[in-house]
């Protein structure tokens, strides 16, 4: 069981650590709470629990269907092309930390949730190495699904507290230009990744046409 935790710890961080959207919008969140990086986990947690239990009771093939991954990476990147765009359109509105930044989503938790949901890559990521995962606890068990899902999620909860903390002392530290620059930053990122998702899917189209 120790060396199935140490395998689950180093294999959630390939996906933890990969900057993505929802790094972003940890990052942005930080600038008003320190606390938003647990509420991002949360909502993040909030998709990924399903999942896993999805890829457990065996349908975790789905995410590899052609038609499957197209939507997803055109759906996901248009939901981020919003969000991004949002983002840089409010930059200005920032105030001191811990007021309310008018952006399409003011929830973490939501934001979490949402991001999650539209990132195509979180979902290929839990269809190919987190259903490996899946697949290894199932050598312990029921027992061996909870660990996996707490201390994936942990691994999650930690890092995402550690973006917003540090998002926010350095917002307090540098004040409102940084915070600024952080939501330009982010928004900018979050229409890398919706050009990088849309471009995807057309080409797995082109592929199979």
């Amino acid at each position: 069981m120790i060396t199935f935790i140490v395998l689950i710890v180093t294999m959630s961080l390939s996906g933890v650590l990969m900057p993505g959207p929802v790094t972003a919008v940890t990052l942005a969140r930080g600038s008003e709470s320190p606390h938003a990086g647990v509420w991002v986990s949360i909502g993040h947690g909030a998709i990924e629990f399903p999942l896993m239990a999805l890829i457990y009771f065996g349908v975790g093939s789905l995410f590899q269907m052609v038609p499957v991954k197209v939507g997803i990476g055109i759906a996901g990147g248009l939901v981020l092309l919003g969000m991004g765009i949002g983002m840089l359109r409010d930059y200005n509105q920032v105030e001191t930390p811990g007021a309310e930044v008018n952006s399409r989503i003011h929830s973490p938790f939501l934001a979490g949730a949402v991001l999650s949901l539209a990132n195509p890559y979180f979902l290929i990521w839990w269809a190919t190495a987190g259903a490996a995962l899946v697949s290894q606890s199932l050598e312990f068990g029921v027992v061996g699904f909870v660990v996996l899902a707490a201390v994936h999620w942990l691994c999650d909860l930690v890092w995402y507290y550690f973006l917003s903390a540090l998002s926010f002392r350095g917002g307090k530290f540098f004040g409102k230009k940084l915070q600024q620059g952080v939501f330009i930053v982010c928004g900018l990122a979050l229409l890398y990744f919706s050009g990088y998702f849309v471009t995807g899917a057309v080409m797995i189209l082109s592929g199979v046409s």
